[in-house]
């Protein structure tokens, strides 16, 4: 409780500070030349640049590769911060815009027999603000082969049963992601002076390295007095407060209404009285598709006076939607969030998924973040008391 007063110590400090501080940064639009080569042509589709607006993702450039595949964009820069690079729908990197030309030589298209999901590191060549990102994107990049190698170390062991290995591999990905966290701490305070350590600082915690967020902001404060970056990242940060502490256990769920197959608009509200697991998902996402054998067996041991489910997908297109559906065959309500789900990410705090939510009869929240047929039976038995 003492760090949460503290951590909204320091937003309430920052904001004051930049109500204080006049203006010093320009606000005049500078142009940056997006340049770059694909080994591997697409010609089916463009490069595209986007920008995150919001909840919504937009497209604010598309243009092509000329005949040795090779692209050079100017690009508008009315707003600084994390856009995103993407080749030709194979592959994307993001990247710093402000006031640096940047260069990236992608693989392009995947021109393997068996098409994997597992996207290279490609470095950024710009300048300083973009080797901050360089190091960012890195990092992630590793943290996702280390996840790879670990599923495949512990799901290939013979003499482990599936709780175990269930059991093991958590355990793995809990000290993957706090070694990612180390790495992203001392990236932010290797590069606290530069103002694209603002994209680092919203990959750390806001109560746990409050102390670290006050001072790089301090230094970003005395030399971009109320740099609009900054601006709205501690307005994200209170309006996440906001949100987080709707997903506190014990707190009623936040409301949603989302269509069905036939349209019809299905939310937590309508299932009150009952126990109600929601499961996010995608049919992009393998994890997603590995645990529906769980809740099938899961949904299953219970009965429909009791306990029910409902299934939110965060896909972008309605087709790839029905087509999952049509392959998963699941007996519960299925609904697709709009915005790829961009909305409901944010009101009910995640950023990965599956995420499965299981609520008691008042429609409050019991377990998050379960997996399994186990950990699903255990949260919906102790949603229904027993």
């Amino acid at each position: 409780m003492k760090q949460l007063i503290k951590s909204k110590l320091v937003i309430i400090i920052v904001l004051v500070q930049l109500l204080l501080i006049p203006a010093a940064v320009s606000a005049q639009e500078k142009i940056i030349t997006v340049s770059g080569s694909v080994q591997f042509n697409e010609p089916m589709f463009k490069m595209a640049i986007l920008r995150q607006e919001g909840n919504e993702r937009v497209t604010i450039a598309e243009f092509d590769v000329d005949k040795d595949n090779k692209f050079s964009y100017k690009l508008k820069i009315d707003k600084p911060g994390i856009y995103t690079l993407d080749c030709k729908k194979w592959e994307s990197i993001q990247f710093w815009g402000e006031d640096e030309d940047i260069s990236i030589d992608f693989r392009g298209k995947d021109t393997a027999r068996i098409k994997i999901k597992n996207p290279p590191f490609h470095l950024i060549k710009g300048g300083p603000k973009n080797e901050v990102i360089n190091h960012l994107n890195f990092i992630y990049y590793r943290n996702y082969q280390e996840m790879i190698a670990v599923s495949k170390i512990t799901y290939g062991t013979q003499f482990l049963n599936d709780s175990v290995k269930n059991a093991t591999t958590k355990k793995l990905y809990d000290f993957l992601d706090e070694e990612r966290r180390s790495r992203i701490r001392y990236v932010a305070e290797m590069y606290s002076d530069r103002t694209s350590v603002i994209a680092v600082l919203r990959h750390l915690n806001p109560q746990k390295d409050s102390g670290l967020i006050k001072s790089v902001s301090n230094i970003l404060f005395s030399k971009y007095p109320n740099y609009p970056p900054l601006v709205e990242y501690f307005k994200d940060i209170k309006e996440n407060e906001t949100n987080t502490a709707r997903m506190e256990i014990g707190s009623y769920a936040p409301e949603f209404k989302y269509p069905d197959v036939n349209g019809k608009l299905y939310g937590p509200s309508d299932f009150k009285g009952k126990v109600l697991l929601i499961d996010f998902w995608a049919s992009w996402c393998g994890p997603c598709r590995s645990e529906i054998p769980n809740l099938k067996k899961v949904y299953a041991k219970y009965d429909r006076q009791d306990v029910e489910f409902i299934s939110v997908s965060i896909d972008k297109g309605k087709d790839e939607w029905l087509k999952a559906l049509s392959q998963e065959n699941m007996p519960w309500i299925q609904v697709l969030a709009p915005k790829s789900g961009s909305e409901v990410s944010k009101l009910y705090q995640f950023s990965g998924i599956p995420f499965l939510v299981v609520l008691d009869k008042e429609g409050k929240i019991v377990s998050k973040y379960v997996r399994g047929e186990d950990e699903i039976s255990k949260a919906i038995d102790k949603a229904l008391g027993k």
